[in-house]
């Protein structure tokens, strides 16, 4: 059974920093490239960051970028999001996600996680 469990969320002031994990299990972990997908309260599904399978290559949207680094580890099945310098419009809660491609986007996932909420406010 593939599962992917997203950690490390919670209540967190303007400016500071949160560091989510997603433990993976049931799949080739080392053959996908993964992705941090956010809903804010409300609306869609925003993509924020991709990392490629063997973690050499990565991409952010404009929000995020300079502020987020997205890592894996894959020997340890895990994919990280650092998130530095929070604003309360990063307030949402956080998916991981898996698919074959590497890419920008939210397109195509094979697997999604359940999520975990981040709360940006003094």
């Amino acid at each position: 059974e593939v599962q992917l469990v997203e950690s490390g969320g919670g209540l967190v002031q303007p400016g500071g920093s949160l560091r989510l994990s997603c433990a993976a299990s049931g799949f080739t972990f080392s053959s996908y490239a993964m992705s941090w997908v956010r809903q804010a309260p409300g609306k869609g599904l925003e993509w924020v960051s991709a990392i490629n399978s063997g973690g050499g290559s990565t991409s952010y949207a404009d929000s995020v970028k300079g502020r987020f680094t997205i890592a894996r580890d894959n020997a340890k099945n895990t994919p990280y999001l650092q998130m530095n310098g929070q604003k309360p419009e990063d307030t949402a809660v956080y998916y991981c996600a898996s698919r074959p491609m590497y890419g920008r986007g939210d397109y195509g996932m094979d697997y999604w996680g359940k999520g975990t909420l981040v709360t940006v406010s003094s």
